[in-house]
């Protein structure tokens, strides 16, 4: 896969930033919308929040139909608000839309699983290399209060709560660069590496995450961009290697063979 080297270097991002209001650095959930504090959120917001949210923390598979009315009934509004919802999930790529069929949660082809965690290595290495070079010390503070959240859930096997917070724990991480193109962009690839991990059985523990996640910000706390970036591309491998991207072709003689 090759893309413009402009749309993977962390400066890119910073050129598009540029041109944006920036925001202070702070903690936001996954699924949390980038607004002004004047906004609120829409019904379709919510909406979009809620499906968003409940396919990262693994309470909606993939392939799952969802019935408009069924959540026009939840939210109390009408099948219209509810259609300007999926259409934009439509368009993250969450929600898969078939004529005359429905909405469904979307589905995703071994290839793309591999562009999304190529995507994230390129992306993710770069952002933890620059944030090396700039963090201070109250953001380290901040990324060890969130580390002792991850640690916590994954102790009481709070599994909704550890996958949130695990996914968390790199959205933070570019919103501490005060970059929010650049958390979107996490943002969304992170809930369709959710999708990936449900479709293809992940084997990476939340234990295991959480510790490469402590290796991670203690080449943060060192200032060392180089260790950093290694740390964060080894991680999202690691990630990837436990998935089943590559099922076995059965033997059909041995599967179909009448057994005696």
């Amino acid at each position: 896969m090759r893309y413009p080297e402009l749309l993977y270097t962390i400066k890119g991002i910073n050129r598009l930033q540029s041109i944006m209001p920036r925001k202070p650095a702070s903690s936001l959930r996954l699924v949390e919308p980038v607004r002004t504090p004047r906004d609120a959120p829409s019904t379709t917001d919510q909406i979009v929040e809620s499906i968003t949210s409940a396919i990262v923390e693994q309470r909606l598979m993939p392939g799952t139909k969802l019935v408009e009315q069924q959540i026009a009934d939840v939210f109390s509004v009408s099948r219209t608000v509810v259609r300007q919802a999926l259409n934009q999930l439509s368009r993250s790529r969450l929600v898969t839309l078939l004529p005359a069929r429905g909405a469904f949660v979307a589905t995703m082809s071994a290839e793309e699983a591999r562009q999304v965690f190529e995507l994230r290595r390129l992306v993710e290495g770069g952002m933890a290399r620059e944030l090396a070079a700039r963090i201070t010390d109250a953001q380290i503070a901040q990324l060890r209060a969130h580390l002792q959240d991850e640690r916590d859930a994954v102790k009481r096997a709070d599994v909704s709560g550890r996958t949130r917070l695990l996914a968390d724990f790199h959205v933070i991480l570019a919103r501490l660069l005060g970059n929010e193109v650049l958390a979107e962009l996490i943002a969304d690839l992170l809930s369709r590496s959710q999708l990936i991990a449900l479709m293809y059985q992940s084997g990476h523990s939340a234990e295991h995450s959480q510790s490469e996640h402590i290796e991670i910000v203690q080449a943060l706390e060192k200032r060392d961009g180089r260790a950093a970036a290694r740390l964060m591309e080894q991680h999202i491998t690691s990630v990837e290697r436990n998935l089943r991207l590559d099922p076995r072709t059965p033997d059909l003689a041995a599967v179909l063979r009448p057994r005696h």
